[in-house]
């Protein structure tokens, strides 16, 4: 018999606030839960074979593709098609998941019949929860009572990533847009097209734009178009990064560096100048989630088409690899 965790594919992850759990959602609406206190704190004389496997696997009643997750201090938020749910920290590490804290229901636009909940961003007082979704829409929630308080309308394709900074948010999608929104506003005030642009372009791989981010000063994004980085008060493409890939799903900052992912058996740590820094070998033939974090605990951790989580405590070679089946 085909054992289909064989062909297993990770499209989210998130740490639990504490650091000591990291949850990862798969295409067949399982979620996993790892120890990484005994993973990289192993007791020898306790250290078993499995030790690199998860701790518990949760599958949900729906059955839908874990597309997106997140934390908050008090809830795992999990989204999925056409709902968002959230549990309770307490209750992911037992035997049994049992039922959400909460549930929100997303009813798409009518020529939607499934709207996958692609992304997921929370503001930093943790009082409002941003979704990006399959009908084309950020929908903003407040996490008290789950009702909808705005929703941000200005892409014509299904919602790829979101990302916030301040009281900007960014956000792309398959209609190969990357747009910035003012969340005081609640308008779209900028937008850069990088499949117009000569020196990013790529038709032979579309228009689409898998990933964005934001920081103080700058703006990268890829998907189609190449990996590229421009500056957010000019709009200019100042560095178009030169990596083999066939299309970008991951990019973030840190520290001074760009960390991107995509088809590709690497993930790039790039200088803003766009000379590379680290080219870390991974698991995945395509890229579809990275974490990282640096409190409390630093790790960085890469999935997508495989199996197999890379873990990366130097963020410069793997330390670990981790089992989702």
């Amino acid at each position: 018999m085909l054992d289909k965790m064989l062909y297993n594919t990770i499209l989210s992850q998130t740490l639990s606030p504490c650091g000591k759990y990291l949850v990862a959602g798969n295409i067949y609406g399982q979620i996993a839960v790892f120890d990484l206190d005994n993973i990289f704190n192993p007791v020898v004389e306790l250290l078993t074979s499995d030790y690199n496997k998860p701790k518990q696997i949760h599958t949900l009643e729906s059955g839908s593709q874990v597309c997106s997750l997140i934390t908050t201090n008090k809830f795992l938020v999990v989204g999925t098609v056409n709902q968002i749910s959230g549990w309770d920290w307490k209750a992911v590490g037992h035997s049994k998941l049992g039922k959400p804290s909460w549930t929100i229901e997303i009813r798409p636009q009518v020529q939607f019949e499934n709207c996958d909940i692609n992304c997921l961003w929370c503001s930093e007082d943790e009082e409002k929860l941003y979704a990006g979704c399959g009908d084309n829409i950020i929908y903003v929630f407040n996490l008290e009572d789950g009702r909808v308080i705005h929703t941000y309308e200005g892409h014509s394709d299904f919602v790829h990533c979101v990302h916030g900074n301040g009281q900007q948010l960014i956000s792309s999608g398959e209609d190969g847009l990357v747009l910035l929104w003012d969340r005081r506003t609640k308008k779209s005030h900028n937008k850069i097209v990088p499949h117009s642009n000569s020196k990013v372009q790529r038709p032979d791989i579309g228009k689409w734009v898998g990933a964005a981010a934001l920081d103080n000063d700058w703006i990268v994004c890829g998907g189609g178009p190449r990996l590229s980085l421009w500056h957010l008060r000019s709009l200019d493409v100042v560095t178009v990064f030169d990596i083999p890939d066939k299309g970008i799903h991951v990019s973030l900052f840190h520290d001074d560096c760009v960390f991107a992912g995509g088809v590709s058996k690497q993930l790039y740590q790039l200088s803003y100048a766009g000379d590379v820094r680290v080219e870390l070998p991974v698991s995945a033939t395509t890229v579809y989630s990275a974490l990282l974090a640096t409190q409390p605990r630093k790790v960085l951790s890469i999935a997508g088409s495989s199996p197999e989580i890379d873990l990366c405590t130097t963020f410069n070679y793997r330390d670990q690899v981790l089992h989702f089946r």
